[in-house]
């Protein structure tokens, strides 16, 4: 609920700021005019050689409108920055949503009694998370990896069953049907723009290519820091 609400207030606040930015457009453009008044005036003043009194009268009315159309404009493109910067809040909450989404079902809410530290650590445990393969160890046969939506690269170590690798080449809905998933089929899916995974239900598998490149190298897996098996 959380994730649509978001979605949904942030689909709002991008035609807010769509309007504004027409607004902008048409302000600049209604200010235009002016402009070209004023620099008409300078160049009848340099042909003439003199600044009368009526030039003087006439800039200072131009320059006053100048003004007050750069202050409206102005207003404008502040008014558009506090959308964007709403935008921006609300990205950053969706994505820290969408990293809790799943950590408890209906059928098991969090313990009212349940410690700090423990929830912390149940976040962490069954949360999957998008990582890069840095090194593999054979004789323990297991992998250590960095997660990629962290700033300090942050390392683990996982087993090979708590490790899914992504698919190297996307599929071609026209030459490899087989390789797609089926309808009702439970995928583990990406939130659009983030590198938060959750557990979705296929509704109807493509028929085309996508224009949008979408491949991943060998190294690039999705991984489940916990204890959980696949």
């Amino acid at each position: 609920l959380a994730l649509m609400s978001a979605d949904t207030k942030i689909a709002e606040l991008l035609t807010e700021l769509h309007q504004l930015i027409k607004q902008t457009q048409e302000e600049r453009s209604r200010s235009e005019h002016n402009l070209l008044n004023i620099q008409k005036t300078h160049e009848r003043m340099q042909t003439e050689n003199k600044t009368s009194p009526y030039y003087r009268t006439k800039l200072r009315g131009l320059y006053t409108t100048a003004k007050a159309d750069a202050e409206a404009e102005c207003s404008i493109l502040r008014h558009a920055l506090d959308k964007i910067a709403e935008i921006k809040s609300l990205l950053e909450e969706r994505r820290i949503a969408a990293k809790m989404a799943g950590v408890f079902s209906d059928s098991d809410p969090p313990r009212k009694t349940m410690r700090r530290g423990v929830l912390m650590t149940l976040l962490q445990q069954s949360q999957w998370i998008l990582a890069e393969v840095v090194s593999y160890n054979p004789a323990t046969n297991k992998y250590e990896v960095d997660d990629i939506d962290e700033e300090g690269k942050e390392r683990h170590t996982l087993s090979r069953r708590r490790i899914i690798p992504l698919p190297q080449w996307k599929s071609n809905p026209e030459t490899d049907p087989e390789a797609l998933f089926s309808k009702d089929q439970l995928v583990l899916a990406l939130y659009p723009q983030t590198t938060c995974f959750y557990r979705a239900l296929i509704h109807a598998p493509p028929h085309r290519v996508s224009p949008a490149p979408h491949c991943f190298t060998v190294s690039v897996v999705k991984c489940c820091v916990s204890v959980l098996c696949i």
